[in-house]
């Protein structure tokens, strides 16, 4: 199979074409990536070394999933039989400040990947979306599932939201066979340090205070990024068009568990922590049901959170060069470092 993965030097992106070209020899992947400040081009550059070798299965292309000439170009000339768009601005705090680069990227980018792939006659589209676009749950509510009614709180769930109503549209005006999935909070390695736990365990190991919105007892559902990977690989593969599947992880928690579980296995005192102003718009619960998935894809999260956060952990620790390069921005222009400092002082 030949497939088109956008964002594929995001967190998700990163660990996925890793992870289907190891299980499918016969595989190819062109990832199509704009390299904003989240994209590392880096995190693949033993797939690139190795395609100088051997002529193999891995291709970079850096370019814009709204760009209406690139992507009809690239379909074409690589011959691609599905596109995985993970290509998104995803961080809540970036959209509150500014949510035109949500809309532009989540929103028209996504519009330009379905047009381009029918016109092209692409055979499969999976859309990778997010558990926020069903917006929040108070603590004693069942799980989301697929049938919760859409109602996004921010301006990156709402482009994300969007997304997904485009994709619905696309399979019933065209019979287009387009799968949508939506996941719950994602760690692992490569994950960009914005987010929670890389943060958490930034600053932990710096033995500075660790900001936590509110009471803390925000609770959301997480799901180790290999389990996710093999969920979206079983839609590419088995999904039925015009689906929508959650995945989850089966490990609710509250932030502030979270946060102590990283200081413990850190050797950190949880004096470190710090309670700041909350964001607005901050959703209370998220939590999947993903019995659909179960059921159809045979999907089921393998990777407990216990486990899952000690091997995250080691992966930092281990890769502390790559960790350093995010933090003082010299893998970039600066430009993550500047936002960083800017938020970390609000809040301390």
């Amino acid at each position: 199979m030949r497939l088109l993965v956008t964002g594929g030097c995001g967190f998700i992106g990163t660990n996925f074409i890793y992870q289907v070209l190891e299980a499918h020899p016969d595989w190819s992947v062109v990832n199509l990536d704009k390299l904003t400040y989240a994209g590392n081009r880096a995190n693949l550059l033993p797939l690139e070394e190795a395609n100088e070798a051997s002529g193999g299965r891995y291709t970079f292309v850096q370019g814009d999933i709204a760009d209406a000439k690139l992507v009809p170009a690239l379909l074409a000339e690589h011959k691609v039989d599905a596109v995985v768009n993970f290509a998104a601005e995803s961080h809540v705090d970036r959209s509150i400040t500014d949510p035109a680069p949500f809309v532009t990227t989540n929103v028209l980018g996504a519009q330009n990947l379905l047009w381009s792939a029918r016109t092209a006659g692409v055979e499969r589209f999976v859309h990778i979306s997010t558990d926020e676009v069903y917006g929040t749950l108070a603590p004693d509510e069942s799980a989301f599932t697929e049938k919760t009614p859409l109602a996004p709180n921010s301006p990156y769930s709402a482009s994300k939201a969007s997304a997904d109503l485009l994709c619905r549209a696309f399979f019933k005006t065209y019979a287009y066979p387009v799968v949508v999935t939506r996941c719950s909070n994602n760690y692992g390695p490569w994950q960009f340090p914005e987010k929670l736990i890389p943060l958490m365990a930034k600053l932990a190991r710096a033995g500075q205070p660790l900001p936590v919105y509110g009471d803390g007892l925000h609770v959301r559902d997480w799901i180790h990024v290999s389990d996710h990977c093999r969920g979206v690989e079983l839609a590419l593969t088995k999904g039925r068009p015009g689906a929508v599947y959650n995945f989850g992880g089966n490990a609710e928690l509250p932030n502030i568990d979270v946060v102590r579980a990283i200081l413990a296995a850190m050797d950190r005192p949880e004096t470190l922590v710090r309670h700041v102003k909350d964001r607005p718009g901050h959703d209370r619960r998220y939590a999947m049901d993903f019995t659909l998935a179960r059921e159809e894809l045979g999907f089921e999260p393998l990777v407990d959170f216990d486990r899952g956060i000690r091997d995250t952990l080691a992966w930092y620790e281990a890769n502390q060069p790559w960790m350093e390069s995010i933090i003082d921005g010299s893998y970039r222009d600066g430009s993550y470092r500047d936002f960083m400092d800017t938020w970390y002082s609000e809040r301390t």
